[in-house]
């Protein structure tokens, strides 16, 4: 852990009070799609974005620009479908609307617009069928999910992870926490479908918990038995890839705009050390960064936040891959690390 911090005991985005996380998914008759809703608590989050990859899909995250006039938002927005999975993010703005969360424009309390970013992974025709992708439907699911049950995350191959392949590897959904000693919480949640792998080609063992220290190779020959079912589902994905890895990183620290944004920049760090190559010009690689402002913290303070944000999203691509299973579509077989190698 960053700087001294211990793991939450929850060991999720939830861990920060007030933030929640919902699921929504198809999976079957052409199906392997979802959406992952992040839910700030009411009165929302100071938000920002850092968007890195050569071919990002988003939605209104011009608006979290520190210059502009939106600070704080109540959701956020992860989806597959690649853009036409950005229309998930209307079924939030409505369910949002029908709470009274949003912008307020007029004198009536429930003149609001919600203010929904979202960001979206390329995992078109996995399940099968090309057509098969979130809509606002599937959105408003996924924000319900996260307002009844949102303090407990589910992992793997749910939400925007359904249909997640990350470098030939079933790809998912991750989170992770840290608690600071002066208190502060920092989380992420993890969307991982790379173009790049999350393994190194030569031992098999995980990018993530290599830069952790804390990992023993896999056996030499099931390594190589491995590596052939991965070259077989890279095969299945098509040339070439397009693929994106998503992340959101929560703080209860008090922060602006500004320091907002340089979270989400110095989160990428921790994408970095966990997917390679990253930020290519077929990723979409974006990066979330909310605030509720529940803890101050000085400048000595911000920089453990900073750093726990980094090694947060480390943890949660870790957790991810471990956490999701084989899936076999029309489209081929996508294996899972725990199946190849016994984890």
């Amino acid at each position: 852990m960053a700087h001294g911090g211990t793991a939450s005991a929850t060991d999720t985005l939830a861990a920060v009070p007030g933030m929640r996380v919902g699921h929504a998914q198809r999976a079957g008759d052409g199906w392997l799609t979802g959406t992952t809703v992040v839910l700030a608590p009411p009165g929302g989050a100071v938000a920002a974005v850092d968007v890195r990859g050569g071919g990002p899909g988003t939605r209104e995250t011009d608006a979290l620009d520190p210059r502009n006039v939106v600070e704080r938002i109540d959701a956020v927005v992860l989806t597959g479908g690649s853009a036409f999975g950005l229309d998930a993010a209307s079924g939030v703005m409505g369910w949002l609307e029908e709470q009274g969360r949003g912008v307020p424009v007029g004198p009536d309390p429930a003149q609001v617009v919600p203010v929904v970013p979202a960001a979206c992974v390329f995992d078109l025709g996995r399940g099968g069928d090309w057509h098969a992708r979130p809509d606002a439907a599937l959105g408003r699911a996924a924000a319900e999910a996260a307002h009844a049950h949102g303090d407990r995350v589910r992992e793997g191959n749910v939400g925007a992870g359904t249909g997640a392949v990350a470098g030939g590897l079933k790809g998912g959904v991750g989170t992770a926490a840290t608690v600071l000693p002066d208190g502060v919480t920092v989380a992420a949640l993890a969307v991982v479908n790379a173009v790049g792998s999350v393994l190194d080609p030569g031992t098999g063992a995980l990018y993530g918990e290599l830069a952790m220290g804390r990992v023993a190779l896999p056996d030499a020959a099931r390594h190589a038995v491995a590596r052939e079912r991965i070259a077989r589902a890279r095969e299945a994905l098509g040339v070439p890839p397009l693929n994106t890895t998503l992340a959101v990183v929560a703080t209860d620290a008090a922060l602006g705009p500004a320091q907002a944004q340089k979270l989400a920049g110095t989160a990428h760090d921790g994408l970095a050390r966990a997917v390679r190559p990253v930020h290519l010009m077929h990723d979409g690689d974006t990066v979330f960064a909310l605030a509720t402002g529940a803890r101050p913290v000085a400048l000595p303070g911000l920089n453990d936040v900073l750093a726990a944000g980094a090694d947060a999203v480390t943890r949660a691509v870790v957790k991810a891959v471990l956490a999701a299973g084989t899936v076999s579509t029309p489209v081929g077989e996508f294996p899972a690390y725990r199946d190849l190698y016994g984890r």
